[in-house]
């Protein structure tokens, strides 16, 4: 382990100098990825400098034990031995999660598609209850929220509503609510008092960066048209809204939250280019092991992953079997929760994977 993180800290080192030289700035492309890179090895190059005393300690205690002729110095020595036997035992499990490698997509922004399932009426207002618990949520992380498209629902909610969420780490922490919610309750419509189930489907995707992927101006076809819904006369009367398709794969993006033809046009080549890069993505996943499958993030949108039940206040995750009976606190944006385990659950699982591709 300590040669491992002897190699990482010699990468660090060399990182740190690129981005320290006169002209780091000069290739923007390289300057964000080796800024990545810094970022991603600091942590690691800290538990190393904390790693590497914590050995000193535990061999200078054994060089009083082995050596010294004070009894009370060695009974003293033996304790502090014992004590760091146990913190080196707990900083080797920290190292070996940060030493999982990471997914580059873990740190971008994200681009995330809700859409109103199965249900009715209904199906559109959980959706957009579900906006409204990523909003909280991503208001708890410091992040930033920015309007896409909006197909409102006949009787409130969404039928669809695209947003993206720009922030530290946010498609890490968002990758694990892609697939199918559903909430048990009493719908506002139902005279009987009858639970119904409804559902909704969260997409997440990691937002492309335009060295991510490269777009031909060629292979996208443009179309205006007026916007429709709330934001007065000049939203209905003037053709702002915008409409991409990428011609060789059929994939379409729009946008008409804004007044501005421009601003729509470069949300909606936002969503665009991630949605490319996302079936991108999907090609190499399905090209690798059956192993990298079977992680919690399987990305497939067709999985059903929470139910929310209202009459017995529950929330149970059913990729990792946790329930939590706080469904009001989880509605409400506290969602960190369900996060970490999720992130415990990957993590562990890659353990495996490594030892058992090791073995």
């Amino acid at each position: 382990m300590l040669e491992k993180l002897k190699q990482i800290q010699s990468r660090f080192l060399e990182v740190e100098k690129k981005l320290s030289s006169a002209d780091a700035m000069s290739d923007m492309k390289l300057f964000v990825r080796n800024n990545k890179e810094y970022k991603d090895l600091k942590p690691i190059s800290e538990a190393y400098h904390s790693y590497k005393n914590l050995l000193s300690n535990i061999n200078d205690a054994k060089k009083i034990i082995s050596s010294s002729d004070d009894s009370d110095l060695i009974d003293l020595a033996k304790m502090e031995l014992s004590n760091w036997n146990m913190e080196k035992d707990l900083q080797e499990e920290k190292i070996k999660i940060l030493l999982i490698p990471k997914d580059p997509e873990d740190s971008k922004n994200a681009v995330v598609e809700i859409r109103a399932g199965t249900g009715g009426d209904e199906a559109g207002i959980f959706a957009g209850d579900l906006y409204k618990m990523y909003t909280s949520y991503s208001t708890m992380k410091k992040w930033k929220i920015e309007l896409v498209d909006v197909a409102e629902g006949t009787s409130g909610g969404f039928k669809e509503v695209i947003f993206n969420v720009q922030g530290n780490d946010v498609y890490g922490q968002l990758k694990f609510e892609s697939g199918v919610h559903r909430v048990q309750r009493v719908p506002e419509t139902e005279t009987q008092g009858r639970v119904h189930t409804s559902a909704a489907s969260v997409i997440v995707l990691p937002e492309a960066e335009e060295f991510d992927i490269e777009l031909k101006n060629s292979d996208i076809r443009k179309d205006t048209y007026c916007s429709s819904g709330p934001g007065g006369q000049s939203v209905n009367t003037t053709y702002s809204a915008v409409r991409l398709t990428h011609t060789p794969t059929g994939i379409v993006a729009q946008c008409q939250d804004q007044k501005s033809q421009i601003k729509n046009y470069e949300k909606a080549l936002k969503v665009l280019r991630s949605r490319i890069y996302e079936m991108e993505l999907q090609k190499k996943m399905e090209e690798e092991s059956s192993q990298r499958k079977t992680m919690v993030s399987s990305g497939d949108r067709s999985e059903k992953i929470r139910t929310y039940n209202y009459p017995q206040g529950r929330v149970t995750d059913h990729r990792i079997g946790l329930t939590k009976y706080n469904l009001q606190s989880v509605v409400s944006g506290d969602l960190q929760e369900f996060v970490d385990e999720l992130i415990i659950a990957e993590n562990t699982q890659k353990l495996k994977i490594g030892k058992l591709t090791d073995e």
